[in-house]
């Protein structure tokens, strides 16, 4: 097999504007010969890695996989010739994470303290996105890591042989609302009266969890706002408007100055797991250190 790096650039670049015509101008080639170097790298591979029927235009699954493996190389070799002439300042790798909303505000600062408390001094740069997202970019090499809450059903659909996680914690989604003067709930779910629900926007994964708990337990509701972010629910909350249901690392701290109480017992309440996702495909040397480190103490703490 016969590949030459600019191919591989060229392919990164048409994964990134979905456009022949806007991927040659970034390279500053013709189209013509920029369609001519894509057909010559899929040549070499002997993969159909474009689906050039769509407009835009679309990686197949070959195509998503083979992305992940040419922007790794792309970024070593430039790690190599940073290295060579000087320009990396002794900073390394730098660990890209994609992190749900909430995950990325409750639950990385305190995660990413604790691994440098332990030695493990690993640079990184935080994305927080949407779930939806966040799975696009791993799938397809725009991060090294996903930080996301476990998906009992399957709804990632990822193969896990390629996209191996670990469990890194476990913690709840809460029924919060505000209270009144003498810091009870504003809103009783024990009661007979239709609450006012503060939900999730459809197809957002808490909300799938949260569905399937008040179709069990037959709660009338009236929904009176929809979101697919967990902190803006809070935020609705805390103005007295309705019930939420909000992940607990996201509401420590209004719980314990009381702005906001728990509305309802155990049976109210949603497990959540929380796990890291990769991709088996890259290669880079801080991902393996951590994966190591993690599945090490995941291993004592069995």
């Amino acid at each position: 097999m016969n590949l030459e790096s600019k191919w591989l650039e060229d392919f990164s670049a048409l994964a990134a504007t979905r456009s022949f015509s806007q991927a040659a101008e970034r390279r500053f080639v013709t189209q013509p010969a920029f369609s001519r170097r894509i057909r010559s790298l899929e040549a070499a591979l002997g993969l159909t890695l474009v689906n050039r029927s769509r407009t835009p235009v679309e990686l197949t699954a070959a195509g998503q996989l083979f992305l992940v493996t040419a922007r790794t190389v792309v970024e070593q070799l430039g790690e190599v010739l940073r290295h060579l002439h000087h320009l990396e300042g002794g900073q390394g790798e730098v660990m890209q994470v994609a992190a749900a909303h909430s995950l990325a505000l409750g639950f990385f600062p305190r995660w990413i303290a604790q691994l440098r408390n332990e030695g493990l001094n690993i640079a990184t740069r935080l994305v927080a996105t949407n779930v939806g997202d966040a799975v696009h970019a791993l799938r397809e090499g725009g991060c090294d890591l996903m930080l996301a809450f476990y998906d009992p059903d399957a709804a990632m659909q990822m193969d896990p042989e390629i996209f191996p996680s670990l469990h890194l914690g476990q913690t709840e989604m809460l029924p919060v609302c505000a209270a009144d003067a003498e810091g009870k709930p504003l809103f009783d779910l024990e009661g007979d009266a239709s609450v006012p629900l503060l939900a999730y926007s459809a197809g957002a994964f808490l909300g799938r969890s949260v569905n399937g708990l008040l179709r069990q337990r037959q709660l009338r509701f009236t929904t009176i706002y929809e979101t697919a972010m967990a902190d803006s629910l809070k935020s609705m909350a805390l103005e007295g408007l309705g019930i939420a249901w909000v992940p607990q690392l996201s509401v420590r701290a209004e719980l314990a100055r009381g702005e906001l109480v728990v509305c309802g017992g155990p049976q109210w309440h949603v497990p959540l797991e929380i796990r890291l996702y990769r991709c088996a495909l890259v290669r880079k040397a801080n991902v393996r250190l951590l994966w190591r480190k993690l599945e090490g103490g995941a291993a004592q703490n069995s």
